[in-house]
């Protein structure tokens, strides 16, 4: 389930909580999340958001493939809207990653503007193993946020990092202890709540306003490509290992 609460100064936290599938998304949860962005977004007593996962395991790992979800009509696009692909978020938004952070969890992570990373999290865009690209923002956001090669290394090898190496690409804000990440995502979005809200709503919207635009025009492209991407039948292949816990097999006709 997806849950949210306020907290004082108009903070808001976001749960992700799926703790026996390490907070991995259903469609109900994606479907929470579209939902919920907006109605954040347009709420003006909302001064900060700090997105996390329930428990100490992990932050999110991504879709849960072993639901079928990728079989659900207009997947493509619950899921751009859930982790907030082209849909930008334009409220202060913290990552308090509080364990791995993978697939579809890196991706909204990617969304925010804050990322604090527990010293234990992993982080990694596997998608090419499965099928898959990361295109709920991966391939849009991540050369973006820390550069070509590093970027590339972790698209197309599909490898997990460890929180050292996330901090030292500038994946995260910075590292700390498990303990420690909840109260320091905390103090971040204090800070902020206590700005004023005037200029911090300018600020988020110049540093966005020429990526907003850049991300729409991606996102045409992008649809062409992963839809080629599926008609291949890699996905499918891709998905039936995941769930078999087996190394899947491809061809490349």
């Amino acid at each position: 389930m997806i849950r949210d609460e306020r907290l004082d100064r108009g903070i808001v936290r976001v749960t992700i909580d799926n703790i026996a599938r390490r907070n991995a998304l259903d469609i109900p949860m994606f479907e929470a999340l579209a939902d919920l962005w907006p109605r954040l977004g347009a709420d003006r007593s909302v001064r900060a958001i700090i997105v996390t996962g329930a428990g100490d395991v992990a932050f999110c790992a991504g879709a849960d493939l072993t639901a079928n979800v990728t079989d659900h009509p207009g997947f493509a696009d619950l899921v751009a809207r859930a982790l907030l692909k082209a849909d930008l978020m334009m409220k202060p938004l913290i990552a308090a990653i509080n364990g791995h952070c993978l697939a579809g969890g890196l991706e909204l992570a990617l969304a925010a503007d804050i990322r604090i990373g527990s010293r234990a999290a992993k982080f990694g865009l596997p998608e090419v193993k499965w099928g898959l690209i990361p295109s709920a923002g991966g391939t849009m956001k991540l050369i973006d946020q820390i550069g070509y090669a590093a970027a590339m290394d972790l698209l197309l090898t599909g490898r997990t990092i460890d929180a050292p190496e996330a901090e030292r690409v500038g994946l995260t804000t910075l590292i700390c202890d498990p303990s420690e990440v909840w109260s320091r995502a905390l103090e971040r979005a204090e800070m902020v709540a206590a700005a004023s809200p005037h200029a911090v709503r300018a600020a988020k919207q110049a540093a966005l306003s020429a990526r907003a635009a850049r991300y729409a025009a991606q996102e045409l492209k992008e649809q062409e490509i992963v839809s080629a991407l599926w008609a291949t039948g890699d996905v499918k292949i891709g998905a039936a290992a995941f769930a078999a816990k087996r190394a899947p097999i491809y061809r490349d006709d």
